[in-house]
């Protein structure tokens, strides 16, 4: 395929979940957006999208076209970013995408100082969770990944730990637990915990430690982000599992206090992710060594 516009028109389809809209985004009719996915399923030999009602869903093969689709356009803009980098080591596009712990707490601070050591380069910060993190790394969406977690296929990537982070038990400051002394893993799984959802690693990390004493983690609540999860414990509705650096404010301030559990705090660290096999541009070598080398 010499020519690269149906697959593009095809990409934002599948994005759009609509022959509609991804016309609109792409400033065509809906009927050339229908003849570009046409003429791509004629090429490829088997249908891409299929309808459910109303609505339009990808195929299994059209999730796998989509898929290297994404990869294909990566490596074209990997390949802009490489000859650019020739004529420039300054300018240039930096994408990080950070779990949702170190992208509020941990990352900005760093961004600061490259953005004022390089202010040409445009910066890029995508806060999701770990395994969005794996996703963007892995369909080349990012250039670094940082997070509190090491990846489980350690071969395919590049891991180098930057900064401790130290995982803590947090109440109010009127829990009746406050002057206990050391408490245990069973009385802390048995009490309303407030977690966050699956696929974060503060949670992994949580039930791994649970799992590995023969307990199960029973969630009292589930809650989306931390700032969440810091407001039920305030209002008195469990304790929570968070990184002390999420909770140095509220601790000063004596709105949480940190409970006395065994096993903790838990001694973890955030990482600097990339592939292996990527190529990583200057402004991204440059972020790398600055995260590195400011620990």
């Amino acid at each position: 395929m010499d020519n690269l516009h149906p697959l593009r028109v095809f990409l934002s389809v599948a994005d759009n979940m609509s022959f509609s809209r991804a016309g609109e985004s792409l400033h065509i009719s809906q009927s050339a957006v229908s003849m570009h996915v046409r003429t791509l399923e004629r090429i490829v030999g088997v249908p891409l999208f299929s309808r459910v009602g109303r609505r339009i869903v990808l195929t299994e093969a059209g999730q796998t076209f989509c898929d290297y689709g994404h990869r294909i356009f990566a490596l074209l803009d990997e390949t802009r970013q490489v000859m650019e980098a020739e004529q420039s080591g300054r300018r240039g596009v930096l994408k990080v995408s950070a779990d949702t712990t170190a992208g509020v707490y941990v990352v900005p601070p760093y961004l600061a100082v490259f953005h004022r050591r390089f202010p040409d380069v445009k910066i890029s910060l995508n806060v999701v969770n770990r395994t969005q993190v794996m996703e963007h790394l892995q369909h080349r969406d990012a250039d670094l990944g940082i997070m509190g977690y090491i990846p489980d296929t350690m071969e395919a990537w590049t891991v180098s730990p930057f900064l401790a982070n130290q995982l803590v038990v947090v109440g109010p400051p009127d829990h009746p637990w406050q002057h206990r002394g050391k408490l245990t893993l069973v009385e802390m799984s048995e009490a309303s915990l407030l977690v966050r959802e699956v696929g974060s690693g503060t949670r992994q990390a949580l039930d791994r430690l649970l799992v590995g004493h023969g307990l199960t983690l029973k969630p009292g609540m589930e809650l989306g982000s931390n700032s969440a999860i810091k407001q039920a414990v305030m209002h008195g509705l469990g304790i929570a599992v968070l990184s002390h650096r999420v909770v140095e404010f509220e601790l000063t301030a004596g709105r949480l206090i940190v409970l006395d559990v065994e096993e903790f705090p838990i001694q973890r660290a955030w990482y600097v992710v990339h592939r292996t096999d990527a190529y990583l541009s200057p402004p991204a070598t440059a972020m790398k060594r600055l995260f590195l080398d400011h620990s």
